[in-house]
């Protein structure tokens, strides 16, 4: 059912698509490759996705073409090793790589000035003297070997009062002492923003970061243009640059497209157009994909959840067991199970980002409500009118399809109205898989500490749950009365 609901299968004339990982400097590396590319001749999108492993393994799948990565997470996350020949060794992934863009963003720890220097450390070994200090961390930095655990036996340090936070958030909390350590990337333009103390490797632990693209080896194929127009970038922005695009965006607020398109037109002479828009134009297009997870999920959990719950009643040693395995699977964390669902929709549709695997987690989570209801509504039915149907000489079918279905019709509608309502706050987690949606400025917005922006997906989220909740509630009360 799930591979016949529209968004789940692959468009016939696929765009360029270049992803981008969630934070501020891949965004507007992936804009200018986006805007390259359409000053190419070629149509184009940019995919905001989520940490390194998600951008890696849509690339080898084909749902993005091309991202900017760092030669460190490539040999330490990525290859999980040191090639001799790190061309050569992409190679065997089908995956091409350019040379150095031009700078580098090396990991490195951070604090207060303030901070560091009354308790005298001004490099990451001093920290051994200090357990009772407090980190907060990425969580891709918490579980990379090139990030925590790595850096924390390579030092040897003892702190145990380490978390995850979202990285913007991590230097609100560091400026507010909230905490006193953070992972920085050295580009980042907070980091003289807040003044900060970036500490010396002093031991030689964080590998080289040149930012390259990695892009499919098909897209020279397809696109011989595309890749000419990304490798323009090769050598062309340094790290004052790149800190102050940065922190163009981060300060300013500045929109990343439009801070894509002033370099482009400065350094390449080129005009393009950024891919951000009004905010008129956003909370549209926003709005047009999100209601594409929601609706075609709850159609679909309406077609299979109605008969799953009539086979609970007529069934009711199976139906156990369809009730209990739906309710397992509304106990799974949701973005658990957006993820899960990325190789699953790769085995079944040949996409593994994107709407499709948004669409089928919808869909599972919104059967839960619609199965028990019906189970509900039919239970329900005072037993003497299913006699009377019965001595009457109607048909099971009959009886089911005239009777049962419609008295137990408002406890049916109560349910699918849950789910829906359910279904537009969960399809906001979407954006981590790039699947669009609401979801696509509120984490742009916590990233970037712009309130503006979250509240560009938050409130038209909230006002479309009351509206889908008003909906349901008018179609309800017509049931009702026709009853």
């Amino acid at each position: 059912m799930i591979l016949l609901v529209p968004g789940c299968s692959r468009p016939a004339n696929k765009p360029v698509v270049i992803g981008a990982k969630k934070f501020t400097e891949s965004v507007i590396l992936a804009e200018m490759g986006t805007q390259l590319a359409r000053h190419s001749g070629a149509e184009a999108r940019r995919d905001d996705l989520g940490s390194t492993p998600v951008l890696w393994r849509a690339l080898e799948q084909g749902d993005i073409d091309a991202y900017v990565e760092y030669t460190g997470t490539i040999k330490r996350q990525i290859l999980q090793d040191d090639p001799a020949d790190l061309t050569e060794a992409l190679a065997a992934h089908g995956v091409r790589v350019s040379r150095s863009l031009g700078f580098r963003n090396n990991y490195a720890l951070g604090m207060r000035k303030d901070v560091a220097v009354a308790k005298g450390i001004s490099k990451i070994s001093d920290l051994r003297a200090h357990p009772e200090l407090r980190g907060k961390f990425t969580h891709e930095f918490l579980d990379r070997p090139d990030g925590w655990p790595g850096l924390k036996q390579h030092y040897g340090l003892p702190q145990t009062n380490v978390a995850s936070m979202n990285h913007t958030l991590a230097y609100r909390a560091l400026v507010d002492k909230a905490i006193d350590v953070t992972e920085l990337y050295t580009t980042d333009g907070e980091i003289a923003q807040y003044d900060l103390l970036v500490l010396e490797d002093d031991r030689h632990f964080f590998p080289t970061y040149e930012a390259v693209w990695l892009y499919r080896a098909d897209l020279g194929e397809r696109h011989p243009a595309v890749v000419d127009q990304l490798r323009r970038l090769e050598g062309r922005i340094t790290e004052p640059m790149m800190q102050r695009m940065n922190a163009a965006v981060q300060e300013s607020k500045q929109e990343e497209g439009a801070v894509a398109s002033d370099f482009l037109k400065a350094e390449l002479g080129i005009s393009t157009s950024s891919s951000d828009g009004t905010r008129t134009g956003r909370v549209l297009v926003t709005t047009y994909e999100h209601l594409r997870l929601v609706v075609p999920s709850l159609l679909a959990a309406v077609l299979a959840a109605i008969p799953l719950g009539i086979l609970a009643v007529r069934h009711p040693v199976l139906g156990k067991v369809v009730l209990a395995a739906t309710g397992v699977l509304q106990t799974i964390p949701s973005l658990a199970l957006l993820l899960f669902m990325i190789p699953v929709m790769m085995w079944l549709v040949g996409e593994g980002t994107g709407a499709p695997p948004a669409i089928a987690a919808l869909f599972l989570y919104s059967l839960l409500p619609i199965v028990r209801n019906t189970y509900a509504g039919l239970t329900g039915i005072p037993a003497p009118l299913r006699e009377s149907a019965e001595a009457l000489g109607l048909p099971p079918f009959a009886i089911l399809w005239r009777i049962e279905l419609p008295l137990a019709a408002p406890t049916i509608l109560a349910g699918v109205r849950t789910a829906a309502v359910i279904n537009v706050g969960t399809a906001t987690l979407g954006g981590f898989i790039g699947a669009g949606g609401y979801g696509r400025p509120i984490l742009r917005g916590i990233d970037k500490f712009d309130i503006p922006l979250m509240l560009e997906g938050a409130i038209p989220a909230a006002l479309l749950a009351i509206a889908i909740e008003a909906l349901f509630g008018l179609v309800e009360r017509v049931v009702a009365q026709r009853r």
